[in-house]
């Protein structure tokens, strides 16, 4: 057999040295990518942010979207570990609980500065091919560990896949709320999490109702006219929540539409005049449904569920999508904010329709903000849908198939 040279201990330093460097320089790109977004953030930020000069960042990769792409999928590994880890707690209640816990544990080492930054996935549409090619693969092969969680048997297909989507996006949606405690308490509120995600919002069985749900009123995209208001929205939507805000032109919006540069400056002075109305257009569709389910029903839960239900139904129908937060990852830093307060105070209304339902029994006893940022994960999650459940109609057994399973419980 042929024997490989052993290394002699200046070669394995220097493999040591090259280790530590490529590892702090992908801590420090998932952390700018993560303020900046993967197309606003440069070369320049990462290498300053370690002390770096930028050509030694270009040595380890060539262009940005290389290093993109080892953030990328240096947190999908981890994804990927955690999921293999979980499936090893036996039945499929020890298996999500597990998965929970630990993604709280590593969200609490990384706030914590025990663990390398690892990057969103907000930007991951915003690569090129051949490196999205890459990414995609290996979060599909992650998305199907994630799905080997839930039992097969008393599952279709469908179902399987559509809780398999629900149950990765409210682990991404983690990182959005969990901040909000201490690093010690994360997996007290992950404990919170599971039990919800286990058992769902429902405190007694059959308590779902699936009622004909009235139209909200909000303008039908009109057949074959690109040239309205509410189509560039859609349009610059779209895109928005495919390419980030640096990633969204004037000439991508305006080819989409088959219309020349010249008619959407008929409608908008700007990029940043249109985006700002597509945040404008996401609040305001949200605002409308939560409120006319307090205008038409009476009960906590009957507002909580009628809300969910028309916020997914409108983002698998025509009139959708609405804008998906990973879309606001590379907004300018105040406009961020601004948008993220916004998005705030209407998860905290969705809180009152919880803590409602809590007093009149409908929810068992448990933490309503807690509660409330499932529902909100849900909802922004349900654009993506079609993506792991095609051929979806956008009718009510498909807003059913992934609404359902978060008030009734995730193994029901």
């Amino acid at each position: 057999m042929p024997t490989t040279k052993p290394r002699d201990k200046g070669e394995l330093a220097r493999t040591r040295k090259f280790v530590a460097k490529q590892d702090a320089i992908l801590d420090a790109a998932a952390r700018e990518f993560n303020r900046r977004g993967l197309k606003g953030a440069t070369f320049a930020d990462i290498a300053g942010s370690v002390g770096l000069l930028t050509n030694s960042v270009t040595y380890y990769y060539r262009r940005k979207d290389d290093l993109a792409a080892a953030c990328l999928l240096k947190s999908i590994d981890t994804g990927q570990a955690l999921a293999v880890a979980a499936l090893s707690a036996g039945n499929p209640e020890a298996r999500i609980r597990r998965l929970i816990h630990d993604h709280a544990e590593l969200l609490a080492g990384i706030a914590s500065g025990r663990c390398d930054q690892l990057v969103n996935f907000n930007d991951i549409r915003a690569l090129k091919a051949p490196e999205v090619d890459h990414v995609f693969a290996a979060y599909t092969e992650m998305f199907r560990s994630i799905r080997r969680l839930l039992p097969k048997e008393t599952l279709q297909p469908q179902q399987r896949n559509a809780r398999a989507h629900l149950l990765l996006s409210l682990l991404h949606w983690m990182r959005r709320w969990i901040s909000r405690y201490e690093p010690e308490d994360y997996v007290h509120a992950a404990a919170c999490m599971s039990d919800i995600v286990i058992n769902g919002l429902a405190s007694r069985r059959k308590q779902w109702r699936e009622p004909a749900q009235p139209d909200i009123g909000w303008p039908q995209p009109a057949a074959g006219d690109a040239t309205t208001p509410e189509a560039f929205l859609r349009a610059a939507t779209i895109l928005l929540n495919d390419q980030g805000y640096r990633g969204v032109s004037v000439d991508r919006i305006a080819a989409r539409l088959n219309l020349t540069k010249g008619s959407f400056y008929h409608h908008y002075d700007s990029k940043e005049e249109l985006v700002a109305a597509c945040f404008e257009r996401t609040f305001a569709v949200i605002r409308r449904t939560q409120a006319l389910a307090r205008e038409r029903h009476n009960t906590g839960w009957e507002r909580l569920t009628a809300a969910a239900r028309a916020q997914v139904r409108i983002q698998l129908s025509d009139q959708g999508p609405l804008l998906r937060t990973s879309a606001w990852n590379a907004l300018p830093e105040e406009t961020r904010k601004d948008s993220m307060r916004g998005l705030d105070r209407l998860i905290e209304q969705l809180g009152m329709f919880v803590v409602q339902a809590i007093r009149e029994g409908d929810i068992p006893t448990l933490d309503p903000a807690i509660a409330a940022q499932q529902v909100a994960g849900m909802i922004n999650a349900a654009s993506e849908l079609d993506r792991w459940v095609p051929r979806l109609a956008g009718d009510q057994t498909d807003v059913d198939l992934f609404v359902r399973p978060l008030f009734e419980g995730i193994l029901s």
